[in-house]
């Protein structure tokens, strides 16, 4: 495709020197390079941080969201900087920074509110996408996502002719019925402009001072097989990045149909994706971005659902050829079909996500739970270099009681157990059913003295309490065993951590039941303090 009226070429110092360029807030300047000097603290980064109030309140409101899902309220930005790290409280405050960039730009064509709606959908994208992949690292992800295509912002603030030339002929296109992929894209920007707005952006951005991380998602999130600078963390979010827009044009393109199959495909070939993780990725990602706009104030439409988007999209297909008055009826008629079952599947998917973590008898966490929030845990004290403790508890003589009293009662034991024990830990702590009669309790940032103490608090309740099915009052008792593990240390596996508990309520029943019993390894590896 040859551009007509091609416009001079313009040198990128041009651009980089122009006073309409945009600028990060003063703020956000400042905290780029502080995080480039080796001697900065976290201390010195929350100092920066709480100096601006208005951002202050927006990080913690961020961090005590279900975006990042910590179990404790996260009360300053001391307790958040140390929590979250210093990469994730850099990429929040850019993210804040970054969607008041263009605010001020001259008239044009130019709908900077569409742009970062956009760039939102994409941002939101980019984090789900990489949370599928196992051990990748999203705490940059989200600004991936929301940086990728700040060169287009660039151009519109800075070369408004060349930007209204490059509007002109994409509607020219779309008014004859064309496409214009994104190579073609970029022929387009090169010769008007002589340079693409990933190359803009990433220079800008070089400008700006952002880390190398940052940077080359905006370089290479059309081509990302172009990145061979083999570091798989980079390799990770340039390909989730790419993917990112391949997401967001189910959302905005007239032909979602043909992008949600590509995600599909790529998705699997680019990050090895099971189904299972990019249906969790086209199931949730309208939810999650109507999250990620509140949490980050931004004002969008309702976001319809992918499913629904799909059966909107077949629903012309199939209408294109119907008279007027029989496309009206048709669409009233699916439109309500479609409202009813939605309805239907939103009500099914939260009564299935209960059913699939839920113990059906006890009505707390089941095994399956247990394990996904071990794994997060366990990620999590990585992460912030914290201790976690893991009780295994069996109710004694269990088998007996019940062949002696019947299941009925057996399961009212059950339950009642649940009950009382949930109201000895803390909010955020777990009790699962870990299989029969035996419970497990995870204890985050919880040392091994603290862990004891919890551990004696169950038992003493269990054993003090009156178990009345209205019939008749039966007393038992549970035997507890103990591990703590800090996950940071050399040889810790899931698995043994698990094992470890499990030894020691062997030693506790081993021991005559009725109490707790601590892990202790004959080699010192990471259990215990």
């Amino acid at each position: 495709m040859s551009v007509t009226n091609q416009l001079a070429e313009i040198p990128l110092s041009t651009i980089l020197a122009s006073k309409d360029l945009p600028t990060l807030p003063l703020i956000a300047s400042k905290l780029l390079v502080l995080t480039a000097r080796e001697d900065t603290t976290l201390n010195d980064i929350a100092a920066l941080i709480v100096q601006d109030m208005a951002l202050s309140t927006k990080i913690l409101r961020v961090a005590n969201s279900s975006f990042y899902s910590f179990p404790q309220q996260i009360a300053s930005i001391n307790q958040a900087v140390s929590i979250l790290g210093l990469n994730a409280v850099r990429s929040l405050v850019l993210s804040f920074s970054l969607l008041s960039v263009g605010g001020k730009q001259r008239k044009s064509k130019f709908e900077l509110g569409r742009f970062w709606e956009r760039s939102l959908v994409e941002a939101t994208g980019t984090k789900l996408i990489l949370e599928q992949v196992p051990n990748a690292d999203t705490e940059e992800a989200f600004t991936c996502g929301l940086l990728q295509n700040i060169g287009k912002l660039i151009i519109a603030t800075t070369l408004p002719d060349q930007y209204h030339r490059l509007q002109e002929i994409l509607e020219e296109t779309a008014n004859s019925g064309g496409t214009i992929d994104e190579g073609q894209q970029n022929q387009i920007e090169r010769e008007v402009i002589g340079h693409t707005h990933t190359e803009i952006g990433y220079e800008v951005a070089k400008m700006w001072g952002l880390p190398e991380s940052l940077l080359l998602p905006i370089k290479y999130h059309h081509q990302p097989l172009d990145y061979t600078g083999g570091i798989l963390k980079h390799t990770q979010s340039v390909r989730a990045t790419y993917l990112s827009g391949l997401l967001a044009q189910i959302f905005y393109s007239d032909t979602p149909e043909i992008y949600h199959k590509q995600f599909r495909h790529e998705a699997k070939q680019l990050l090895g994706l099971k189904v299972l993780g990019v249906n969790t990725v086209l199931k949730v990602i309208d939810h999650n971005i109507g999250q990620s706009a509140r949490y980050f104030g931004i004002s969008i439409k309702p976001v319809k659902s992918v499913a629904e988007i799909l059966q909107e999209a077949n629903l012309r297909l199939s209408l294109i050829n119907l008279s007027y008055e029989e496309m009206n009826r048709e669409l009233i008629k699916s439109k309500m079909e479609l409202e009813k079952l939605t309805q239907e599947l939103a009500q099914k998917n939260r009564l299935l996500e209960n059913l699939a973590n839920l113990d059906g008898l006890t009505e707390i966490n089941n095994h399956r739970f247990f394990q996904h929030f071990l794994d997060a845990e366990i990620n999590r004290c990585i992460r912030n270099d914290r201790s976690l403790s893991l009780l295994l508890a069996d109710i004694d003589h269990f088998k007996q009681f019940n062949d002696t009293y019947g299941h009925q009662t057996g399961d009212y034991v059950l339950k009642e157990f649940s009950l009382i024990t949930k109201e000895v830990i803390r909010e955020y702590d777990l009790i699962a059913r870990y299989g029969g009669e035996e419970f497990v309790f995870v204890l985050p940032e919880t040392g091994q003295e603290e862990a004891v103490t919890v551990a004696e608090k169950i038992r003493q309740t269990v054993e003090n309490h009156s178990f009345d099915d209205g019939n008749t009052t039966y007393h038992v008792t549970v035997s507890i065993g103990v591990a703590t593990a800090q996950p940071t240390q050399e040889g810790f596996q899931k698995n043994d951590f698990i094992n470890a508990a499990d030894e020691a309520l062997y030693e506790a029943k081993n021991n005559g039941r009725n109490r707790v019993a601590v892990f202790r390894p004959k080699k010192k590896k990471w259990f215990g303090f």
